[in-house]
């Protein structure tokens, strides 16, 4: 009967390992396999930690208690509830895996991806896993200790990600640098490919997909998909989709950090560039707006016999001396080489006309708000640069498709339109937003958890959100108890009503609220941020 209460008991802990460590190296992904990320994530959401740590934590002290007291006393009673002890810690054990289960039935947002470095880092946790079990069963076998041993495991699993993740260090150096090595061969070896290198707080992705369509109607076209920014993210494109019949890459590049931009252009040596924005965004990483602007221009930087495209309509980039040759663009009626004047915004789409020296040409995209003036000009002055008339871009421009998750429209029907603007919402674009929601006339709902990732400056940045939403909309539901305080603050400060306030749980509790009041009329729903798993 003991061996058989070992095992059960044993499973049970492995099963409780198992699900919480599952749970923590997706989190570690979520925060960029970075352990200075990570324990600060874990500072901040303390409660998910204790949730799923209650049972081993009691079992622990158990086992601790029983065994010691149970060895050096002798008491009969005691040692025959040592004897229990294995199905006792099972149970609790059980209940842990329980526990644990149930808090991971919400969906992902973005699920865990088992890439070969996550894959490594498990084999890694199992054998250090492994190790420390039969250390503990040898070791301490005589006292009975190993049972503690073995309930302590799963409350340092959160921690395991980490440990796993410094073991490997070499190894993932080794591949990083191998991977990274191929990809410059393959770009060394595409002399004809014209690589097009674009950055910016904001309005990457968004000018990157529009200049894709828009350099299509000439050129055969490559660009990284989705936010595949990183750079093994830029690695693993270059390696598994780059090749000879490719006459342009366009290659957008994030960063958290001073440097990691550069780390990119190393690799891919861009013969263009363009800076959309710089702004308060990852100030929590950056540190300030100053390493902000140096890591942003470390794409014009890498730039020697191209041209640097830059949006002169942030004081950011405007202010940055540069000795590079560039083009400016701007939709503010500063005297730049491309602007774009009498913006024309509906609810159906948006007009406006270009300038470029002597050229003119009025345009028309089913695309709303002047932020998107603003990377479709960015994408036009690169177009019209590299050989494209403006005649010729015309048709691609008025086909311009939304980005999804960024100013999307979509049509639920029954008088029910979204605005999905919930890919990291940043101070700018947040207020971009608001703006061409207040252009509806509907109801004007505006559902949102605030900014993340702005250090500091968090608080302040969410209650002058809150500040702005007050004249923009005419319900505003803050999504999260916890971030909601700066939200409301700037709301009621500005004198929205604070009836018109709700407070949703999440998402889901927001879009039932948002669907519920005033049925009947007409409603214009703008979905501002969505937080992360991680968050």
């Amino acid at each position: 009967m003991t061996a058989i209460a070992h095992i059960l008991f044993y499973a049970a802990m492995l099963a409780n390992f198992t699900i919480n460590f599952v749970h923590y190296m997706h989190m570690f992904q979520l925060n960029s396999y970075s352990a200075h990320e990570h324990l600060e994530w874990h500072k901040k959401n303390p409660g998910d930690y204790q949730k799923r740590t209650i049972f081993p934590e009691i079992y622990c002290l158990a086992a601790i208690y029983i065994s010691l007291h149970c060895y050096f006393d002798g008491d009969e009673f005691l040692w025959t509830l040592r004897d229990l002890l294995p199905y006792i810690g099972t149970v609790l054990m059980l209940a842990g895996v329980i526990v644990s289960a149930v808090l991971d039935r919400k969906p992902a947002k973005k699920k865990l991806v088992f890439t070969p470095r996550v894959i490594r880092m498990c084999v890694t946790t199992s054998i250090v896993y492994g190790a420390v079990c039969a250390c503990s069963y040898v070791f301490l076998h005589g006292i009975r200790l190993y049972f503690a041993v073995g309930a302590l495991l799963p409350i340092f699993c959160i921690f395991m990600p980490v440990v796993a993740n410094f073991i490997n260090k070499p190894i993932e150096k080794a591949v990083g640098n191998y991977y990274i090595n191929d990809a410059k061969r393959i770009i060394s070896e595409l002399p004809n490919t014209t690589v097009i290198g674009i950055t910016g707080s904001y309005g990457k992705t968004s000018t990157k997909f529009y200049l894709e369509k828009l350099l299509s109607a000439k050129y055969n076209v490559l660009m990284t998909p989705g936010s595949f920014n990183t750079t093994m993210g830029v690695v693993k494109v270059v390696r598994g989709m780059l090749n000879a019949t490719h006459e342009i890459f366009l290659c957008e590049m994030g960063a958290k950090g001073v440097g990691e931009i550069k780390e990119i252009c190393d690799i891919v040596h861009p013969k263009h560039s363009i800076i959309t924005s710089i702004g308060e965004q990852h100030l929590e990483t950056f540190g300030s707006v100053e390493n902000i602007i140096k890591t942003k221009f470390e794409i014009a930087d890498a730039v020697t016999d191209g041209t640097v495209f830059l949006n002169y309509d942030n004081e950011f980039i405007r202010n940055k001396p540069i000795d590079k040759k560039h083009i400016t663009y701007g939709i503010n009626g500063g005297a730049w080489d491309y602007t774009a004047t009498d913006i024309s915004v509906t609810e159906k789409g948006t007009d406006f006309t270009v300038h470029h020296g002597d050229e003119t040409k009025q345009f028309r995209t089913k695309l709303l708000g002047e932020h998107n003036v603003q990377n479709i000009l960015g994408a036009i002055a690169v177009s019209h640069e590299l050989g494209i008339s403006f005649d010729e871009l015309v048709y691609p421009v008025k086909r311009l498709e939304c980005v999804p998750h960024r100013m999307e429209i979509l049509d639920k029907g029954n008088g029910v339109t979204v605005i999905d603007d919930a890919f990291n919402s940043n101070p700018a674009g947040a207020r971009a937003a608001l703006k061409t929601l207040s252009m509806f006339d509907a109801l004007r709902i505006v559902a949102t958890p605030g900014m993340i990732e702005l250090g500091e400056r968090e608080y302040q940045l969410n209650k002058e959100l809150g500040a702005d939403a007050a004249s923009c909309c005419d319900i505003a539901i803050l999504v999260g108890e916890r971030q909601a305080p700066p939200l409301k603050e700037g709301l009621l400060e500005k004198g929205f009503p604070e009836d018109k306030i709700y407070v949703a749980k999440d998402l889901n509790d927001a879009m039932r609220y948002a669907y519920s009041v005033e049925v009947g009329r007409k409603r214009v729903i703008l979905l501002e941020n969505d937080l992360p798993d991680n968050f």
